[in-house]
């Protein structure tokens, strides 16, 4: 049980953890603060906060758990801004989808107050943002990675560790640079790919008309280029050189489509795809494995 949540970030994510832990009965208290004051409001109003706080510093005053869960590039900011806030015994954790770069933000902006920080990502989300949209059973079966660091509490670390498991959630640990070179790949990428191939049929004389036709399978592909703009931006740029290096891994295999389809060989671009078939069949039997 907290006595006090500090959510710093009343969005999707943010509300769906305050949500959570009041349907677990982990918490008895929740302060919230946006940086839009208009988020912050609507919060209280659907009964995701308790109290609505005038800043980040005032939000994380008191409380035994403050969830910052602001865009990536926000984040050292609001660490600054709410270090002098922190007791020696708070957990403090974030949900950003790049790890490394909050690391060194935490290292920076933290000070004495760097072993309330345990560094987290949940693997969660929805194609809409905002707190009309979230969620108390978000996290519910969903892997979270963390990615404690050298000077995290062994209290806090434990303290997150039994948090998101009461959520539900499934736990990961890693480390931080291995968390950003596997979410390049699987999370990262995906979504940079999606945002591409929508501005490149659209950016085509006849896209209007192209899009107009698009079905099922042109739906699934594309669900997640409708995600949040300023959150994308600041992912890709947070985890450039990562992202970069899974480009040109694509680059080669999408050449390997381009080279059999040129050739006409038919034999070999079966081959390529009833490769990727089976590994994409795998996966999906793996993932319906309990524990996964």
């Amino acid at each position: 049980m907290f006595e006090r949540l500090g959510l710093i970030g009343c969005g999707l994510m943010g509300g769906s953890f305050a949500l959570a832990l009041r349907q677990a009965g982990l918490v008895r208290q929740i302060a919230g603060f946006s940086a839009s004051a208009a988020t912050t409001q609507r919060a209280l109003e659907l009964g995701v906060i308790d109290v609505q706080a005038g800043s980040a510093a005032e939000a994380a005053a008191g409380a035994d758990l403050v969830l910052v869960a602001v865009p990536v590039a926000a984040t050292e900011p609001t660490f600054a801004a709410i270090r002098a806030a922190l007791g020696q015994d708070t957990l403090l954790m974030d949900v950003g989808s790049t790890k490394s770069d909050v690391v060194a933000a935490a290292q920076r902006a933290l000070g004495a107050a760097l072993p309330c920080f345990v560094p987290a990502h949940p693997i969660a989300g929805k194609e809409r943002a905002g707190v009309d949209h979230a969620d108390a059973t978000l996290y519910r079966g969903r892997h979270v990675i963390l990615t404690p660091m050298a000077s995290s509490g062994a209290r806090q670390l434990a303290q997150a560790q039994a948090c998101w498991a009461a959520l539900g959630a499934r736990l990961v640990e890693m480390t931080p640079a291995a968390h950003d070179t596997t979410f390049a790949a699987v999370s990262h990428l995906p979504h940079l790919l999606a945002f591409a191939f929508i501005n490149g049929i659209a950016g085509q004389p006849d896209g209007q008309a192209m899009l107009a036709l698009g079905g099922p399978g042109f739906r699934d592909f594309t669900r997640i280029a409708a995600a949040d703009p300023r959150m994308w931006r600041d992912v890709l740029l947070a985890n450039r050189q990562d992202v970069l290096a899974q480009l040109r891994e694509h680059r080669q295999a999408l050449a390997q489509f381009e080279q059999q389809i040129q050739a006409g060989d038919g034999d070999a671009l079966e081959q390529l795809i009833k490769e990727a078939s089976g590994v994409r069949a795998r996966w999906h039997m793996d993932s319906l494995k309990p524990g996964t």
